[in-house]
């Protein structure tokens, strides 16, 4: 079973516990770059080039979101959401925005609300000082190529103490902030092995790769944490550890 499936568990038992109705409206919608970050984020941003959406659910008037490369709205009862099919990423990207309002609605999640205006940008550097504090001078392997947070990485650690890997080809043998990105495909494993600490981001869940880079990490005994209001939810159900410096509720 996946890690979203395992999720989808996880709420169900949770729901009947604390009697939710199903018979609730849930509503998706998707965001402008505008609604999901605010007007002056930093255009390294990939909602800013149009590569990703955050798609903004909400149910019983709390908001989860969701970032997806295949947004659609979406609305239905909670059990018609409950039961989507997730063997298309639209619909694991409207289950996962769903799933964070519901547990924002039963007070089991916080951070559910990409962060605005000016707190992306200092995002970075946070991730990187909380990576720090916590571990010392790491070698860190950041899973999925963020600028920013790469940037803010190779800054706190020196670009020779980071690694990076990425799925889209345009990326891949770039060098950014001093960093040669690896394929995500082909160097995970070497990435992992590599490194003393992983840091993915969180709509990894949606795409369907959380499981296997957690699997890695997991195999070659290093810590992985992830990032982000998109894995709000499945993180608090499934016990990860994540990290959302400025996440909004």
């Amino acid at each position: 079973m996946g890690l979203l499936e395992k999720a989808r568990e996880l709420l169900l038992r949770r729901i009947g516990e604390r009697g939710v109705d199903r018979t609730l409206p849930v509503t998706v919608r998707p965001l402008s770059p505008d609604e999901a970050i605010g007007s002056i984020a930093d255009d390294s941003f990939p909602i800013r080039r149009g590569r990703e959406r955050v798609i903004e659910a909400e149910f019983r008037g709390f908001r989860g979101q969701a970032f997806t490369d295949r947004p659609a709205p979406w609305q239905g009862k909670l059990e018609e959401l409950l039961a989507l099919d997730f063997s298309k990423i639209p619909a694991r990207a409207v289950f996962t925005a769903g799933m964070n309002s519901v547990l924002l609605s039963l007070g089991e999640v916080t951070g559910t609300v990409h962060c605005r205006d000016e707190d992306p940008n200092r995002c970075g550097p946070e991730l990187a000082r909380i990576l720090e504090e916590r571990f010392g001078q790491i070698r860190v392997g950041l899973v999925g190529l963020q600028p920013a947070i790469l940037r803010a990485l190779a800054a706190r650690f020196g670009a020779g103490r980071v690694l990076c890997v990425d799925l889209n080809p345009d990326n891949i043998g770039s060098v950014r902030s001093g960093v040669t990105v690896w394929d995500g495909e082909r160097d995970l494993d070497r990435l992992a092995g590599a490194c003393d600490v992983g840091l993915a981001t969180g709509s990894s869940i949606v795409n369907g790769t959380l499981d296997g880079i957690l699997e890695t990490f997991t195999r070659e005994n290093k810590p992985l944490i992830v990032y982000g209001n998109t894995i709000s939810g499945a993180a608090a159900l499934l016990g990860l550890d994540r990290l959302c410096p400025y996440g909004r509720t």
